[in-house]
Formats: C-alpha cells, structure tokens, sequence
C-alpha cells in the first residue's frame, strides 16, 4: 500500500442545460403583450402580477382579456389596434399571442431590432425565451421547464410540488426578507447570521402554516447569539454516504452536505452523492482503496481538526454507515481530544443496501436469529488473527464480510475447520446499489473460485447464511435480467 496526500477535487461541472433559469424583475418597467386571445391575457396577468405595466395591443379582445381589465389589481393598458415597431421603444420583454407564423416572424424581428427579448406564445421557433410552470409562494418562486417538448409533464411536477411546499411558506419567505436587513445589522459574524438562517430554515420547515412573528425573530436571533461562539469555532460532521444509490442519502445527511464548507471524501463515496452537495464547497479526495493509494489516518485526523479550527464546517464523508468498517471512531475521539464539536450522521451501510436489493431479510424467526458483521482484511491488509471462528461457523446467523476479495478463501477455509458447512449459501455483492451493481450467488465453498475467475471492481460484500437460500441458486445473468425486467 502506498502513501497519499489529500488532493483537491473540484466541483463536478454543471450538466449541459436546454434554458437558463432566470427570474427576471419587472417591478415598473414596461412590457408589450400583442394579440387578445385568452392566452395572451394569461400572459399579461402573469407579467402584471410580476409587477409590471403590461400595455396589450389587440383589435378583437377577448372575453378574458376584457374581464382582466376590470381587475383592480393588474395594471393593464389596452390598445385597440395592431402593434407596430414603434411601441417596443423602452420595452424590457415582447409577448405575442399571434397565430399565423407571418404574423409573428415579424413581431418577433421587430422586438429583436429593438433590442428586446421575445417571446411567441407557442412558436418556439420565434422565442428568445420562454415561460415555465409556476409553483407561487412569492417571494418563494419555483419555475419548471421542459424547454417546450413536454408542457404536459412540466403540469404534472408543478402539482406535484404543489402538493409538497405547504402554501405557509410564502409567509415565511416574505419574513425572510423582512428580517434579512435587521440581522445584517445585528452585529453577528458572518458565522453567526448563516447559524441564524439555519435556524430560521429549521423553524419554518418544521412549522410551515404558523404565521411568523417578531417574537419568532427574537428568539432565533438570541439562539444564535448564544450559538455564535460555537459556529466561529467550526465543526465536524462525519456522514453516512450509503452503499452508492444516491436516493438512500438521509435527509440530515443532505442536509450537512448543504452547509459543508469543506468536504473530505471516500474513495467509496458514488460521485452521485456529491451532486447533493453545496457546490462551494471545497472537496478533498481523502480516502483509501484497498491494497492501494492511502491516506493515513491521522493526517486525516489532523486535517480535519485544523480546516476545523479555522472555523469551517467539515463534513467527513464515508461511503456506507461511518461507524461500520469506517474508523469514523477514531475521528471522533481525534475531534474531541482537540476539543472540536463533532457529530455522526449514520448512512445505510452495504449489508443493508445490498439485502434491500436482494429482496431478502438478514433475520429470519426460522433461519437466523442474529447478524454479524465481520471484517475482511486487518490494518496491514491480511485476514484479522481474532475473528470468532466458531462463530462464523454458526448455522443460525446471517454473516456480512466487508472488503473480503483478497482474503475470503482463508476465511472460508479457516471457518470451515471451525464447523462452516460449505454447502451454506452466499451471494458476493459489488458496487451494491448502484447502476453496475454486480451479483454473484454460490454455496460459500465454491464463491472463493467464483470471485478469483469474475474478478468483481469496485466495494464487495459477501454475505453468508440459510436466509439467501432463496436466492443462492439463481446465476448472474438470470438475476440481474430478472431485476431489469421488473424495473423497467
């Protein structure tokens, strides 16, 4: 095994996007909306609750358009003629409702002579940009598009989310922005004002339809206060990535992730994981691959501590649980001798990411009436000397070996001496929940063959027992065909 430093990993780079999202103010400025049809009268109640002055230029105006016009609220001018060039002048955005393509092929070189971007209400072809679904909790504003090839569906997550964000949040947002300037002058560092948002984040999250109020303020801003020393001080989260699958992230864990400004990564960690990180974060490689590159643990340990000290929030992250084969002990004890404030997010360790996969119970009231989890190599990488062979050897526990490629034929040779029936079944899982998750089932005594000719990539767990008989006997190829078909 050779020795690493840790090395800076950047941000993953933003996907390609179909439109850039972009939350334009028009609070007093100008707008054109040209045609009276029921749809162009959506647009311009839109444009006006925006704020802005909408002036409408339609010959035949619709009955929506006409009741629009009697509402108070909206500030819209109607003109009852044709648009011509001469009305774009000072006009921040175009919206044509016009259904000949003649008729907005010219709108639309109009607006752009004058320097004004446009929009043709379903004529993509003729928009510089266009109008997604809205989810209103304003100033909480959420925009959906699909960049015009499914509206349909954009419809759907609209309900959706409309369903999830309680409509007490507008509220809350509005609070938000009400208080932001009294906490600017607070006096709080800037330590101190970001633990006041989270713990604002916090309280609204949790109590969405209760009207916020000044003695709301008052109290989170005193708990922040009196917190401040503390989120000076920095801190240390070590985190649970999971097996690989992203969606078994914790929402805690997202939630450090979110207000990381350091993170220090397992080479097992999926780089899908990271996509739930804060991308300002600063991201260091850290990890340790089996009989490969390493960091040792306590440059690990003294990184942490001093990024800590400095005031950073340090999420450690570890593939699987961290307090599974993941010396996330050590950290811990490492932060508090330094008298670092530390915390541990549990993840959904391989075990059970992988029997979830399976489709199998680790118990059984007939087959198993206990698990194991056991290590498959020491610190210098050999089969641990002190395992509990007779143990392992137990017909009526559920055994998960971690990281056993190099040493799993010692191991059943050893446990077979101790009483293992080598007719027990196994399944040896890599990469467990992810995309390229691989299986491979087998009695225990034939898996060290299978393993040694498959030569599985990647994190591998084997797990032993009378529970797996179920799926023992099924080959590679027919489970994982199998799994495809029923998931797709």
């Amino acid at each position: 095994m050779t020795d690493r430093t840790p090395i800076e990993t950047p941000s993953p780079r933003m996907n390609p996007l179909a439109r850039l999202p972009v939350f334009l103010t028009l609070s007093g400025r100008r707008v054109v909306v040209a045609g009276g049809s029921a749809a162009a009268a959506w647009k311009a109640e839109l444009l006006s609750a925006a704020g802005a002055q909408v002036d409408v230029f339609a010959q035949d105006p619709s009955e929506e358009l006409l009741a629009l016009l009697e509402d108070p609220a909206h500030v819209i001018c109607l003109h009852r003629r044709r648009w011509m060039e001469t009305d774009f002048a000072g006009a921040a955005i175009a919206v044509g409702g016009l259904a000949e393509d003649s008729e907005a092929s010219a709108f639309a070189a109009g607006a752009r002579a004058a320097s004004v971007p446009v929009n043709v209400i379903d004529k993509p072809a003729f928009c510089d940009f266009s109008f997604g679904s809205i989810v209103n909790r304003s100033p909480l504003v959420i925009g959906i598009s699909t960049d015009g090839a499914a509206p349909v569906f954009a419809q759907a997550i609209r309900a959706k989310l409309e369903a999830l964000i309680p409509s007490g949040f507008a509220a809350w947002a509005q609070a938000a922005r009400a208080w932001r300037d009294k906490v600017k002058s607070s006096g709080m560092s800037f330590a101190g004002r970001r633990r006041f948002w989270q713990l604002f984040t916090r309280f609204a999250v949790t109590h969405p339809n209760q009207d916020p109020t000044a003695a709301d303020f008052d109290r989170i801003l005193t708990q922040a206060q009196s917190e401040g020393a503390a989120a000076e001080a920095g801190c240390v989260t070590l985190v649970g990535a999971g097996p690989g699958d992203p969606e078994l992230l914790t929402l805690r864990a997202v939630r450090a992730l979110q207000s990381a400004d350091v993170i220090l990564i397992d080479d097992l960690v999926s780089a899908e994981v990271l996509d739930f990180a804060r991308r300002e974060a600063k991201k260091m490689l850290v990890g340790k691959t089996g009989y490969g590159p390493a960091c040792k643990q306590d440059e690990i340990n003294a990184l942490m501590i001093s990024l800590a000290r400095t005031g950073k929030r340090v999420v450690r992250l570890k593939g699987g649980d961290p307090m599974i084969f993941g010396r996330g002990g050590e950290e811990v004890i490492a932060c508090r001798k330094a008298g670092i404030a530390v915390e541990v997010v549990p993840g959904i360790t391989a075990a059970q990411g992988a029997a979830s996969r399976l489709g199998i119970s680790l118990t059984h009231r007939k087959h198993a009436r206990r698990v194991q989890y056991v290590t498959g190599h020491s610190a210098k990488g050999q089969l641990p000397a002190d395992l509990d062979w007779k143990s392992l050897a137990d017909p009526s526990v559920t055994t998960a070996v971690y990281m056993p490629l190099r040493t799993l034929g010692e191991l059943v040779s050893r446990a077979a001496a101790a009483g293992l029936d080598p007719s027990t079944p196994a399944i040896a899982v890599a990469r467990a929940t992810r995309p390229d998750e691989q299986i491979i089932a087998a009695t225990i005594g034939e898996l060290p063959e299978r393993l040694s000719r498959d030569a599985p990539s990647g994190p591998v767990l084997v797990l032993i027992g009378r529970v797996l008989a179920e799926r023992a006997d099924i080959g590679v190829a027919d489970w994982l065909g199998g799994r495809r078909a029923r998931e797709g």
